[in-house]
């Protein structure tokens, strides 16, 4: 059973597998009528998620989904040049980081950053291996995290997470742009970030946590036409 706003219904499997048993002589147009409504009546409203219900939806759901303030956000399907910048990205941040004791992982992971908050980093790193906030099934802190500027809504990325990863003291937070081919650095300072710097084609893109850790701008977005 699934309990929503504490009333019991049935989960999605036992509906699936009592619209199969109807399935002989029936069309599928109705079983899946019948589904679509369920789940129109299980789902919370938004605004109203817990993160029970968020964690049990996104366990089930190929789909990226963040919860703000009771809120879910569907994200977008990553393009072909999102995941040639962030696998780009991910080989740095990896050589780099695990020879030295640390981890970093992609999306999908959820980053629990405060109660009732998870986000989906493109990146999330922390500078050792054993950090407690490393979770199974979530994290639920990092020292950097980054993040591909979505053309649907870069807000979202740019003014959005910036404010929840400054809130949670994300240390050092990436922002990158394939539109403007820069890449924002902001540091955690005194409960706010600010800007390490902005890195365009031509310059080196520096980590202030991880002294040494460069990576050219040209490369970086020159990966999306590789």
């Amino acid at each position: 059973m699934l309990v929503v706003d504490g009333r019991a219904r049935k989960s999605y499997g036992s509906v699936a597998m009592s619209a199969s048993r109807r399935m002989s002589g029936a069309t599928v147009r109705p079983v899946q009528q019948e589904i679509d409504s369920f789940v129109l009546d299980v789902l919370p409203a938004q605004g109203g998620w817990r993160e029970d219900e968020y964690l049990w939806l996104s366990d089930h759901s190929s789909q990226l989904i963040e919860l703000t303030d009771g809120h879910l956000e569907l994200l977008p399907m990553p393009t072909d040049e999102h995941q040639s910048i962030l696998a780009f990205l991910y080989e740095l941040f990896a050589a780099f980081v695990h020879g030295r004791g640390g981890k970093v992982l992609f999306a999908p992971l959820r980053l629990r950053i405060a109660d009732g908050t998870f986000r989906e980093p493109d990146l999330l790193l922390v500078r050792d291996a054993a950090d407690a906030r490393r979770g199974n099934r979530f994290w639920t802190g990092a020292d950097v995290v980054v993040e591909v500027v979505s053309p649907d809504q870069p807000e979202r990325d740019v003014v959005d997470k910036r404010r929840d990863y400054a809130g949670a003291g994300i240390p050092e937070y990436w922002i990158v742009d394939p539109r403007t081919a820069e890449v924002t650095v902001l540091t955690y300072r005194d409960g706010a970030y600010i800007e390490h710097g902005t890195f365009a084609r031509g310059a080196q893109v520096e980590s202030p946590l991880l002294p040494g850790l460069t990576v050219a701008v040209h490369s970086l977005f020159n990966a999306a036409n590789v």
